[in-house]
């Protein structure tokens, strides 16, 4: 769906646009690279999700609560950054500005509406009307701040570290160290970046590449909305689910001064991790933490 969807909508505005410039051969790239990475996504997406679970008829669910917020979260920060990249690949192509920021822009949206397709027809899940939001906000904080100020001021960034809970139900927080990068949401932070330089009059010499970042992450999370009292048998010890608020600085990669094409393009591609700097924490056990470096 999403494949077609951005095949016709290109097709359709590089008809008419083809005497300001559009390259089609690099439109026509985009459009089989984006198509094989897609498939190739949404495959890995079932293996890695939804294999090991039962099919039902397509329902919803209401799972505005679980997790502690972290999964919306996470929905947020991927429709955001798809949207930005496809925004920066349509630009590569020449595509006039306003195309590329309603098309490009909407692809985050597009792309997690299959996977809520795919939890629709999930027993264990179902298509969850805060996920849909999550991925319309993602969406629009990109193309808002695209429309508003032709840059982006505010990104949203995500951290990890390892922790300890996924041993407990590796099933559901990850078997390895590469699942649980995407499932284990205490290990996570997601963070609102936002550019001092951006925000200050024109001329100023503060650092163009410092942001300021404010962050949130949970943990003691082994189960969606509760903690399970056991696993396979096994019982399970009784963490307290806490959230936690971070303040910290950031680097916005993509404002560093280089002359690297090649540079420029991974610094775009990376921009979506929060670069580790001293960090103050505040939980709702009532406590106030600094990290010296925070993941």
């Amino acid at each position: 769906m999403l494949v077609l969807l951005l095949y016709f909508s290109l097709n359709t505005l590089t008809g008419q646009e083809d005497s300001t410039g559009v390259n089609r051969n690099r439109l026509n790239l985009l459009i089989a690279g984006g198509s094989v990475a897609y498939a190739g996504t949404m495959t890995g997406l079932y293996f890695l999700w939804y294999q090991d679970y039962p099919q039902s008829s397509f329902h919803f669910t209401n799972d505005g609560r679980e997790w502690m917020g972290m999964d919306k979260l996470g929905h947020v920060a991927t429709s955001y950054w798809v949207g930005r990249i496809s925004y920066q690949s349509l630009k590569w192509a020449n595509v006039k500005d306003h195309h590329a920021i309603w098309i490009g822009g909407s692809m985050g949206l597009f792309f997690l509406t299959t996977v809520e397709i795919f939890d629709g027809f999930s027993a264990e899940w179902g298509a969850s009307p805060a996920d849909l939001i999550a991925n319309v906000a993602g969406s629009g904080l990109f193309i808002g701040q695209q429309l508003g100020w032709g840059e982006q001021r505010i990104s949203v960034k995500y951290s990890y570290h390892p922790t300890d809970y996924a041993q407990y139900r590796p099933d559901v927080l990850g078997k390895n160290a590469v699942e649980r990068v995407i499932k284990d949401y205490n290990g996570q932070t997601f963070w609102l970046s936002a550019n001092i330089h951006s925000f200050l009059r024109p001329g100023s010499r503060f650092p163009r590449w410092l942001n300021v970042a404010a962050g949130y992450g949970a943990e003691g999370m082994l189960g969606g909305s509760e903690n399970p009292e056991e696993y396979n048998g096994t019982e399970l010890p009784d963490f307290q689910r806490t959230s936690s608020y971070y303040l910290s600085l950031d680097v916005d990669l993509t404002r560093i001064p280089v002359r690297s094409k090649f540079l420029k393009g991974l610094f775009n591609i990376i921009g979506f991790v929060k670069i580790p700097f001293p960090t103050l924490e505040y939980n709702t056990g009532d406590q106030f933490r600094f990290h010296i470096l925070y993941f």
